[in-house]
Protein backbone atom coordinates (compact mmCIF):
# COMPACT_ATOMS: atom_id res chain seq x y z
CA UNK A 1 0.00 0.00 0.00
CA UNK A 2 1.36 3.23 -1.24
CA UNK A 3 1.96 5.71 1.90
CA UNK A 4 -0.09 9.22 1.18
CA UNK A 5 2.76 11.48 1.47
CA UNK A 6 5.02 8.91 -0.16
CA UNK A 7 6.76 10.70 -3.61
CA UNK A 8 6.09 9.11 -6.96
CA UNK A 9 8.57 7.63 -8.72
CA UNK A 10 9.52 9.27 -12.21
CA UNK A 11 7.32 8.66 -14.76
CA UNK A 12 8.79 5.72 -17.17
CA UNK A 13 8.26 8.13 -20.11
CA UNK A 14 10.26 10.33 -19.34
CA UNK A 15 13.15 8.15 -18.58
CA UNK A 16 16.11 9.82 -20.96
CA UNK A 17 17.74 7.89 -23.41
CA UNK A 18 20.21 8.66 -26.21
CA UNK A 19 18.58 9.07 -29.58
CA UNK A 20 19.86 6.76 -33.01
CA UNK A 21 20.32 7.07 -36.44
CA UNK A 22 17.79 5.65 -38.36
CA UNK A 23 18.87 4.92 -41.58
CA UNK A 24 17.14 4.06 -44.90
CA UNK A 25 18.50 2.77 -48.15
CA UNK A 26 17.43 1.52 -51.08
CA UNK A 27 18.26 1.39 -55.27
CA UNK A 28 16.76 4.58 -56.82
CA UNK A 29 12.84 4.07 -57.25
CA UNK A 30 12.49 1.23 -54.28
CA UNK A 31 10.94 4.17 -52.11
CA UNK A 32 13.01 5.45 -49.75
CA UNK A 33 12.40 8.45 -50.33
CA UNK A 34 8.25 7.98 -49.83
CA UNK A 35 8.90 6.28 -46.71
CA UNK A 36 11.57 8.56 -45.78
CA UNK A 37 8.51 11.47 -46.46
CA UNK A 38 5.88 9.73 -44.48
CA UNK A 39 8.06 9.08 -41.67
CA UNK A 40 8.74 12.82 -41.33
CA UNK A 41 5.09 14.06 -41.75
CA UNK A 42 4.12 11.91 -38.58
CA UNK A 43 4.48 14.12 -36.01
CA UNK A 44 4.32 11.69 -33.06
CA UNK A 45 7.52 9.86 -34.16
CA UNK A 46 9.27 13.15 -33.49
CA UNK A 47 12.17 12.22 -36.31
CA UNK A 48 15.18 14.69 -37.31
CA UNK A 49 15.43 14.65 -41.09
CA UNK A 50 19.29 14.36 -41.60
CA UNK A 51 20.26 17.14 -44.49
CA UNK A 52 23.02 16.02 -46.88
CA UNK A 53 25.29 18.22 -48.93
CA UNK A 54 25.60 17.28 -51.95
CA UNK A 55 27.49 18.59 -55.41
CA UNK A 56 24.14 16.96 -57.25
CA UNK A 57 22.51 19.62 -59.34
CA UNK A 58 19.12 19.96 -57.65
CA UNK A 59 16.60 18.54 -59.50
CA UNK A 60 13.13 21.01 -60.14
CA UNK A 61 10.96 19.48 -57.66
CA UNK A 62 13.78 19.91 -54.98
CA UNK A 63 14.81 22.50 -52.55
CA UNK A 64 17.36 23.64 -50.71
CA UNK A 65 17.93 22.97 -46.89
CA UNK A 66 14.79 20.79 -47.73
CA UNK A 67 16.43 17.42 -49.54
CA UNK A 68 19.40 18.44 -49.82
CA UNK A 69 21.85 21.29 -48.97
CA UNK A 70 23.65 21.78 -52.48
CA UNK A 71 27.36 23.00 -52.34
CA UNK A 72 30.05 23.06 -55.46
CA UNK A 73 32.75 20.42 -55.21
CA UNK A 74 35.09 23.14 -53.91
CA UNK A 75 33.03 23.71 -50.74
CA UNK A 76 33.05 19.70 -50.37
CA UNK A 77 35.95 19.44 -50.81
CA UNK A 78 37.33 21.08 -47.73
CA UNK A 79 34.54 19.69 -45.07
CA UNK A 80 35.89 17.03 -45.91
CA UNK A 81 39.41 17.85 -45.59
CA UNK A 82 38.65 18.94 -42.38
CA UNK A 83 36.83 15.88 -41.57
CA UNK A 84 33.73 17.47 -40.81
CA UNK A 85 31.94 14.84 -42.50
CA UNK A 86 30.73 11.74 -40.39
CA UNK A 87 30.35 10.11 -44.23
CA UNK A 88 30.93 10.90 -47.58
CA UNK A 89 30.01 9.20 -50.97
CA UNK A 90 30.66 9.84 -54.89
CA UNK A 91 27.38 7.73 -56.34
CA UNK A 92 26.45 8.61 -60.13
CA UNK A 93 29.53 10.78 -60.43
CA UNK A 94 28.39 13.33 -57.76
CA UNK A 95 29.83 13.50 -54.00
CA UNK A 96 27.06 13.14 -51.02
CA UNK A 97 28.39 13.68 -47.76
CA UNK A 98 26.80 14.10 -43.75
CA UNK A 99 27.80 17.02 -41.38
CA UNK A 100 28.90 15.98 -38.29
CA UNK A 101 28.20 18.50 -36.11
CA UNK A 102 23.95 18.52 -36.14
CA UNK A 103 23.97 14.71 -35.89
CA UNK A 104 25.65 14.19 -32.57
CA UNK A 105 23.56 17.54 -31.18
CA UNK A 106 20.24 15.62 -32.23
CA UNK A 107 21.69 12.29 -31.05
CA UNK A 108 22.81 13.94 -27.56
CA UNK A 109 19.09 15.56 -27.14
CA UNK A 110 17.34 12.14 -26.72
CA UNK A 111 16.07 12.24 -30.19
CA UNK A 112 16.22 10.07 -33.31
CA UNK A 113 17.73 11.16 -36.56
CA UNK A 114 16.46 9.70 -40.02
CA UNK A 115 18.83 9.54 -43.01
CA UNK A 116 17.93 8.71 -46.64
CA UNK A 117 21.84 7.58 -48.18
CA UNK A 118 23.12 4.55 -49.96
CA UNK A 119 24.66 1.43 -48.70
CA UNK A 120 28.49 2.98 -49.09
CA UNK A 121 27.34 6.16 -46.50
CA UNK A 122 25.86 3.31 -44.05
CA UNK A 123 28.61 1.36 -43.88
CA UNK A 124 30.79 4.55 -43.29
CA UNK A 125 28.39 5.77 -40.43
CA UNK A 126 28.06 2.63 -38.65
CA UNK A 127 31.86 2.31 -38.79
CA UNK A 128 32.30 5.38 -36.82
CA UNK A 129 29.13 4.92 -35.08
CA UNK A 130 27.83 1.20 -34.70
CA UNK A 131 25.96 1.66 -31.55
CA UNK A 132 24.09 4.62 -32.79
CA UNK A 133 22.72 3.39 -35.80
CA UNK A 134 19.83 1.03 -37.18
CA UNK A 135 20.01 0.48 -40.82
CA UNK A 136 16.41 -0.80 -43.18
CA UNK A 137 17.05 -1.47 -46.59
CA UNK A 138 14.23 -1.23 -48.61
CA UNK A 139 13.79 -3.88 -51.70
CA UNK A 140 11.75 -3.34 -55.02
CA UNK A 141 9.18 -6.23 -55.51
CA UNK A 142 10.85 -6.85 -58.89
CA UNK A 143 13.03 -5.22 -61.54
CA UNK A 144 10.02 -5.02 -63.65
CA UNK A 145 8.22 -2.51 -61.15
CA UNK A 146 11.84 -1.04 -60.49
CA UNK A 147 12.27 0.37 -64.23
CA UNK A 148 8.13 1.18 -64.08
CA UNK A 149 8.77 3.42 -60.54
CA UNK A 150 11.59 5.00 -62.35
CA UNK A 151 9.35 5.71 -65.59
CA UNK A 152 6.17 7.44 -63.60
CA UNK A 153 8.65 9.74 -61.77
CA UNK A 154 9.96 11.65 -65.13
CA UNK A 155 12.77 13.10 -63.23
CA UNK A 156 15.52 11.49 -65.27
CA UNK A 157 16.60 11.14 -69.19
CA UNK A 158 16.35 7.65 -70.09
CA UNK A 159 19.99 7.24 -70.28
CA UNK A 160 20.10 8.38 -66.19
CA UNK A 161 17.29 5.78 -65.48
CA UNK A 162 19.11 3.01 -67.77
CA UNK A 163 22.63 3.55 -65.31
CA UNK A 164 20.08 3.60 -62.44
CA UNK A 165 18.77 0.49 -63.25
CA UNK A 166 22.59 -1.08 -64.12
CA UNK A 167 23.57 0.21 -60.71
CA UNK A 168 20.75 -1.62 -59.04
CA UNK A 169 21.96 -4.58 -58.92
CA UNK A 170 25.13 -3.73 -57.29
CA UNK A 171 23.00 -2.04 -54.89
CA UNK A 172 20.58 -5.14 -54.15
CA UNK A 173 23.26 -7.28 -53.77
CA UNK A 174 24.55 -5.79 -50.49
CA UNK A 175 21.39 -6.25 -48.53
CA UNK A 176 23.22 -8.36 -46.03
CA UNK A 177 24.69 -5.54 -44.77
CA UNK A 178 21.75 -4.30 -42.82
CA UNK A 179 19.74 -4.90 -39.70
CA UNK A 180 16.63 -5.06 -41.32
CA UNK A 181 15.17 -5.92 -44.74
CA UNK A 182 11.53 -4.73 -46.07
CA UNK A 183 9.99 -5.62 -49.59
CA UNK A 184 8.30 -2.27 -50.68
CA UNK A 185 5.31 -3.69 -52.49
CA UNK A 186 2.96 -1.91 -50.86
CA UNK A 187 4.00 1.64 -49.23
CA UNK A 188 1.42 1.20 -46.60
CA UNK A 189 2.91 -1.92 -45.37
CA UNK A 190 6.07 -1.16 -45.59
CA UNK A 191 5.51 1.94 -43.54
CA UNK A 192 3.41 -0.06 -40.79
CA UNK A 193 6.87 -2.01 -40.60
CA UNK A 194 9.32 0.56 -40.71
CA UNK A 195 7.54 2.37 -37.69
CA UNK A 196 7.82 -1.57 -35.60
CA UNK A 197 11.09 -1.48 -35.85
CA UNK A 198 11.15 1.99 -34.83
CA UNK A 199 9.13 1.25 -31.63
CA UNK A 200 10.84 -1.85 -30.86
CA UNK A 201 14.81 0.09 -31.25
CA UNK A 202 13.37 3.04 -29.06
CA UNK A 203 12.76 0.23 -26.11
CA UNK A 204 16.23 -1.26 -26.20
CA UNK A 205 18.08 -1.33 -22.81
CA UNK A 206 21.12 0.11 -23.94
CA UNK A 207 19.96 3.08 -25.22
CA UNK A 208 18.64 4.31 -21.88
CA UNK A 209 20.25 2.38 -19.70
CA UNK A 210 21.64 5.23 -17.51
CA UNK A 211 17.95 6.66 -17.02
CA UNK A 212 16.39 3.01 -16.70
CA UNK A 213 19.25 2.52 -13.48
CA UNK A 214 18.49 5.98 -11.99
CA UNK A 215 14.27 5.35 -12.21
CA UNK A 216 14.75 1.64 -10.64
CA UNK A 217 16.69 3.10 -7.95
CA UNK A 218 14.32 5.12 -7.54
CA UNK A 219 11.45 2.49 -7.88
CA UNK A 220 13.09 0.23 -5.25
CA UNK A 221 12.79 2.98 -2.72
CA UNK A 222 9.63 3.81 -2.77
CA UNK A 223 7.44 1.78 0.01
CA UNK A 224 4.40 -0.50 -1.35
Amino acid sequence: MTEPNAAPSESPDSIRRRGFMLILSSPSGAGKSTLTRALLQDRELDLTLSISVTTRPRRSSEFEGIHYNFVTRQDFEKLRAHDDLLEWAEVHGNYYGTPRGPVEQVLASGRDMLFDIDYQGTQKVRAKAASDTVTIFILPPSMRELRSRLERRAEDAPEVIAKRLENSRNEIARWTMYDYVIVNEDVQQALVEVKSILVAERLKRSRSETGIADFVAKLLDEPF
